[in-house]
């Protein structure tokens, strides 16, 4: 351990607790104390062997064995010696578990916890405040919570089961291995790649698969549409992948998916007059009120039409074989990589036209990303009024062309045909009311 660095990683911490002398050596060392009792306060509560006195001694005693290889020229074995000191007594409370037929499994958590004490008082001693602070509260979280997530992972079937391992490798362990960029050269041309941008897409289909999976099996059809809704908030791209997995597991759910399009449609673009207006509110320049009638013309005929696409007197029971398909998924981060593709030869192609192309581009991706560059420039002047608000209106525009691309991938036939024509039934009405006010 390195003792210059850990005093450097202690003065950085009063710069986020300005008015706490965290500094002290005896803050610290209270600090540590108080969460240790903060984490035997469950077990003390439990009535197990190891209560609030045993998990505060050990917090402190970490903290005082920190506290001494930072400051003096003791050998970081002492600190080793303290962890091998409380994993020998964690061992003998769950021997003496079994031994008095106590669950081991009760026996065995107290031991562990006793360990996470040990290196709670170990961060706070070395000045990892929060991080310190995080662990103790979510270890404690985990210790209240003990009967709801035993309900929970006893709950789940097979494929649920199945289905969770899957999400985890997908967003913890393939996405932190992508490249950040990546700029591979077609026909001559170099096409810059986010691969974890991409992933991430279908990362986001394979969440809200899962949220949407657990609120169809509370509130039936309804949910669907209203994943719908509150998924393009996040991405309402992902949202197509999440409803072409539900169409084919249930053919019967194609009304409903095709509202949950149509209210991520509404949601992206109550989305994009927010930032509109939001960061334009207050500033140096006008506010881009011209955005307001094209955008709420769209966001008012997508819910119109939303609610006459499906039967909302209908909440039974619509079970799904699976949270969401890996396969499904995958195949639409590929069609998104073959749009993003082209999305930047379209960039290229158009010369002078590449702000314009630029939004079309980026709205395959996040109409959001293009709105925030947009209003951005405006504020900053490199952008007129009618100009802020036309590659707004692209980004929105391409977003919706994109869903529509993307939902002419089911085999559903009818589903992909009323994605089609009420996408087209959007951007008329949001052309008409722009040649309206123009007017």
């Amino acid at each position: 351990m390195c003792r210059h660095g850990e005093a450097h990683r202690v003065n950085e911490v009063p710069l986020q607790f300005a008015d706490a002398p965290l500094d002290d050596t005896v803050v610290r060392i209270a600090l540590a104390g108080a969460l240790g009792m903060f984490l035997g306060l469950e077990r003390e509560w439990s009535q197990k062997s190891a209560g609030i006195r045993t998990f505060s001694l050990i917090s402190l005693l970490a903290a005082v064995f920190t506290i001494l290889v930072i400051e003096s020229d003791v050998g970081e074995s002492l600190l080793l010696l303290g962890g091998l000191l409380v994993i020998v007594q964690g061992v003998l409370l769950a021997v003496q578990g079994l031994l008095s037929d106590e669950d081991a499994g009760l026996s065995l958590t107290t031991s562990v916890s006793m360990l996470v004490t040990y290196g709670v008082g170990a961060l706070v001693a070395a000045g990892f405040i929060i991080e310190g602070v995080t662990v103790a509260v979510l270890s404690s979280l985990l210790l209240v919570l003990k009967r709801e997530l035993h309900e929970f992972a006893w709950g789940l079937s097979r494929e649920e089961m199945r289905s969770t391992t899957e999400f985890a490798i997908l967003a913890f362990v393939i996405y932190p291995l992508l490249p950040s960029k990546y700029e591979p050269e077609i026909a001559g041309i170099t096409i810059p790649l986010e691969p974890q941008v991409i992933w991430l897409m279908v990362v986001a289909v394979a969440g809200i698969g899962i949220v949407n999976y657990a609120i169809v099996s509370t509130y039936g059809g309804r949910g669907i549409a209203v994943t719908g809704f509150f998924g393009g908030l996040a991405s309402s791209t992902a949202v197509v992948g999440t409803m072409l997995d539900h169409v084919r597991q249930r053919p019967e759910a194609a009304s409903y998916a095709v509202a949950a399009i149509l209210l991520a449609n509404a949601a992206m673009a109550a989305r994009n007059l927010a930032i509109a207006l939001g960061f334009t509110i207050g500033g140096g320049t006008a506010i881009l009120v011209e955005a307001i009638v094209p955008l709420g013309a769209v966001i008012l005929i997508a819910f119109v039409v939303a609610g006459f696409t499906a039967d909302w007197r209908e909440s039974g029971p619509m079970e799904l074989e699976s949270p969401f398909s890996l396969k499904n998924a995958l195949a639409f981060g590929a069609v998104f990589l073959v749009v993003l593709v082209f999305g930047s030869l379209a960039e290229t192609w158009f010369g002078t036209l590449g702000f314009y192309a630029t939004a079309v581009a980026s709205g395959f991706v996040s109409s959001a990303g293009a709105t925030t560059s947009a209003v951005v420039l405006y504020r900053g002047g490199q952008l007129g009024p009618a100009e802020a608000t036309i590659a707004i209106l692209l980004a929105t525009v391409s977003s919706i062309v994109v869903k529509a691309m993307l939902a002419a991938t089911a085999t559903d036939h009818e589903f992909r045909n009323q994605v089609a024509a009420y996408s087209a039934v959007l951007l008329l009405g949001g052309a008409a009311a722009s040649v309206l006010i123009v007017i």
